[in-house]
């Protein structure tokens, strides 16, 4: 085994110490000047006691193996969403709170799935929890740094999370292909900046993010 080879091992330490089941969480998009920014979620158990085969963090894979593996993940998981925060809404509140709204919304669409959500443990990838800001009530988040690397629940979750804002950048690509989100999904790429001081901005591009990147 390599240092990026996920495991369990944290999970399960949780579900033996009581968590009926483990929320993987992770973000994606955060660094983008166009497009969403996308919070995944994995839900993981006591039967889960393997991994499915070339999992990784989705940083560590090739767009081929990742979409390939994607389904793969939405199946093997217990449950697993999606929740998105608009590039309007980064622009309004600022990327931290955007984040939170979008794992928000990703706790609803497992809670709509049928998921106790109070009951288990959220693990969060990172040293920040952007999530607990915005709960009404309180749950068990734990913060992981290196999460998506070493915990297969996160790993699972940035490999949901992106694909799903992969496949949006590509759909949005179709209106719009000056600016090559097909290629770019969204970051700032030269031939994106380019387009945008030749064409301006869309309503998909973070006004606010553009300061800094284009003169």
């Amino acid at each position: 085994m390599t240092v990026s080879d996920p495991t369990l091992d944290v999970e399960t330490e949780l579900i033996t110490s009581g968590a009926p089941f483990v929320i993987g969480c992770d973000e994606v998009g955060r660094g983008a000047v166009a497009g969403p920014v996308a919070v995944g979620m994995a839900v993981v158990d006591a039967t889960h006691t393997s991994i499915p085969p070339g999992l990784r963090d989705s940083k560590m894979l090739s767009e081929k193996k990742r979409t390939s593996l994607a389904p793969v993940v939405a199946t093997w998981a217990l449950h697993s969403a999606v929740g998105l925060a608009s590039p309007q809404e980064v622009d309004d509140v600022g990327i931290v709170t955007a984040l939170g709204l979008a794992a928000k919304r990703a706790l609803g669409l497992l809670y709509e799935q049928g998921l106790a959500i109070a009951s288990g443990t959220i693990l969060l990838d990172g040293n920040h929890d952007y999530l607990s800001p915005t709960l009404t009530h309180p749950l068990d988040v734990r913060t992981r740094v290196k999460g998506d690397r070493d915990c297969a629940s996160i790993a699972a979750a940035s490999v949901v999370a992106k694909v799903h804002r992969d496949t949006m950048m590509v759909a949005e690509h179709a209106k719009t292909p000056v600016y090559e989100w097909q290629s770019n999904k969204g970051y700032g790429s030269v031939a994106h900046l380019e387009a945008i001081r030749a064409h301006g901005v869309t309503s998909v591009h973070r006004r606010t993010w553009l300061v800094n990147h284009v003169g």
